[in-house]
């Protein structure tokens, strides 16, 4: 198979979409849904992997402040994982961060150990932490509350996404069923 890394277009957003999904469905980013693309405004930059065809293997979105380039989305489809993609698709981002003279390239990412492993053999660096704590009422009717305190008249919390401190991770994960450790990865160019 022949694979292409090449900008996206807007008519490959139904694809990206379905690799992007299908990709993160066995990870902690499962419910992480989009219904359409978001847009990267330049200097960001998208790329597909696609073979002969056109059909979307995997995907890399970075974003650009300043100086810094982060890795929005990184997906590949699950049928075509371990194939070479994701690091495809990260030479180009890199050659392309070094052509707009960027210093750094980072991604956020949650405790995946496939995915952490990923990042230290592509050479990433692991520096920054902090929590993803997610309270839902269907997972166990309390958490909102917990994580709430005090409501507004009239609302009832079902579900909230929080971000806390990494020094109180054992006080949250005692409290809520969903809690994941997000990482900074940061890439020297």
């Amino acid at each position: 198979m022949t694979r292409i890394i090449r900008d996206y277009t807007h008519a490959d957003e139904a694809s990206w979409l379905r690799c992007r999904v299908l990709s993160f469905l066995d990870t902690p980013y499962f419910d992480d849904v989009h219904q359409t693309k978001p847009q990267i405004p330049a200097p960001g930059f998208e790329l597909v992997a696609t073979d002969e065809s056109g059909t979307i293997l995997g995907a890399m979105d970075v974003t650009v402040d300043g100086d810094l380039a982060t890795i929005d989305t990184v997906a590949v489809h699950p049928d075509h994982q371990h194939q070479g993609h994701g690091r495809a698709l990260l030479a180009e981002a890199q050659s392309r961060a070094r052509a707009l003279r960027l210093n750094t390239l980072d991604a956020w990412t949650r405790d995946l150990p496939d995915t952490l492993r990923w990042y230290r053999a592509m050479g990433f660096t692991e520096s920054s932490h902090y929590l993803h704590v997610y309270a839902n009422y269907y997972t166990e009717p309390g958490e909102p509350d917990r994580a709430v305190g005090s409501r507004r008249p009239g609302l009832k919390p079902m579900a909230a996404f929080l971000h806390a401190s990494l020094g109180d991770e054992q006080q949250f994960r005692d409290e809520f069923s969903r809690v994941h450790v997000c990482r900074r990865f940061t890439l020297v160019l």
